[in-house]
């Protein structure tokens, strides 16, 4: 009887019993890396699939057994969006051949006790824990639990960034959208939780046995003692989707900067409009976590077509049809997307946050994170800021 999917074949021989690994992720994007990583260290099982009208392309039937057994734990939000394009993910997970475990994490005051002690069990068995997002307070709880000798953080984004800075630094971890402001009651109260999950990820957390991988597209420059460094190119992206149908036209890419009181909106639309303008964008590919109400206002004000995506961006513009310009402010694609899509003549260009356009709430460390996002992206067009709302402008109130 062939081995069902999810799980590895018989070991030959001789060899090395199959890793245990568990991976938690709770966004489409994280869920992506976890595959690509699995790509990238052979951890695929392949099953035989059909060919999609749509570009994907089915596993290669031929490859043999996985080394490692691979489950991938869903932490499932409640936004309706991130659950449908994690559900669409998932699909192309168990086609890979690894196992998905949906949990409702969230689903009401006794879900996360019941989450953590269901995971209990597989934590300690687990000698590998993979995980999407180190500032997740669920995340920091599980790491608490295992005893994993080799932990791995896959993008959660920019956040990469953040996380690998303030290791170096043996700071608390913190998001950079909320450094600076006063810590609340539910942080003090989760404090020792978030301290002994930093201290398994630390510098010299290699020493001892234990290893830590941090498994990334974004430019790292501080890489704690301990800690290695793994590139991730999109090599699976591109070898199961595309190459896409490129057009005429250019695409803009939306972020969820306003809904986390960065950048304000009036100043936001201003800017959408004015690019959509300059460049002749038709698409506005919406950020999971965008208001409708936002989504509404521009597509009535900026006539853009809004568009939702089913699936992260990166696979949407490699299945394709794409723009031939794709306009972004500072955000994940702009590091992604040239690597998603390179090999076509699609042109990435980003659009700087100008600091007139952020709220007076917002963190301190705002300006230059955003700054730094747009100036390490490689591969990438600046876009001139001449048909962009008055930078002159006082900051918004």
């Amino acid at each position: 009887m062939s081995p069902r999917a999810g799980t590895a074949g018989p070991a030959s021989p001789g060899s090395p019993p199959p890793t245990r690994t568990l991976a938690f992720v709770e966004s489409p994007v994280q869920l992506l890396n976890v595959l690509e990583w699995a790509h990238a260290h052979g951890l695929s099982a392949p099953a035989r699939r059909p060919a999609t009208e749509d570009g994907h392309r089915p596993p290669d039937a031929s490859a043999g057994p996985a080394r490692d057994l691979l489950t991938l734990v869903v932490l499932a939000p409640t936004d309706p969006m991130t659950r449908g394009q994690l559900r669409r993910m998932a699909e192309l997970a168990r086609d890979e051949g690894h196992e998905v475990r949906w949990e409702e994490a969230r689903g009401g005051a006794s879900a996360p006790f019941q989450t953590v002690g269901g995971l209990a069990g597989e934590l300690r068995r687990a000698e590998r824990v993979v995980m999407g997002d180190p500032f997740s307070r669920y995340v920091q709880l599980l790491l608490t639990i295992t005893k994993a000798r080799d932990l791995v953080v896959v993008d959660d984004g920019t956040a990469t960034m953040e996380f690998t800075a303030q290791l170096s630094r043996g700071e608390r971890l913190v998001r950079w959208h909320r450094k600076g402001g006063r810590p609340g009651p539910r942080d003090l109260l989760f404090a020792p939780v978030s301290a002994a999950a930093r201290r398994r990820l630390a510098p010299g957390a290699g020493r001892g046995g234990r290893r830590v991988e941090v498994f990334s597209s974004m430019p790292i420059d501080a890489v704690p003692d301990g800690v290695s460094v793994t590139a991730n190119r999109f090599v699976w992206t591109r070898a199961r989707f595309g190459p896409p149908r490129v057009t005429a036209g250019a695409d803009l890419v939306g972020t969820s900067l306003v809904e986390t009181g960065v950048v304000d909106g009036d100043r936001y639309l201003a800017a959408v409009r004015a690019l959509a303008g300059a460049h002749g964008a038709t698409r506005y590919f919406a950020h999971r976590r965008e208001s409708a109400e936002k989504l509404h206002r521009l597509a009535v004000e900026t006539g853009l077509e809004v568009v939702r995506p089913e699936l992260p961006l990166e696979l949407i513009a490699r299945r394709g049809p794409i723009g031939r310009t794709v306009l972004s402010f500072p955000s994940t694609v702009v590091h992604t997307l040239p690597l998603a899509l390179a090999g076509t003549d699609v042109r990435v260009a980003v659009c700087d946050i100008d600091p007139s356009w952020l709220t007076a709430t917002a963190s301190p460390r705002a300006e230059g994170f955003l700054s730094g996002v747009t100036g390490t992206a490689r591969d990438v067009h600046r876009v001139t800021g001449a048909a962009l709302p008055d930078r002159t402008a006082p900051r918004a109130p």
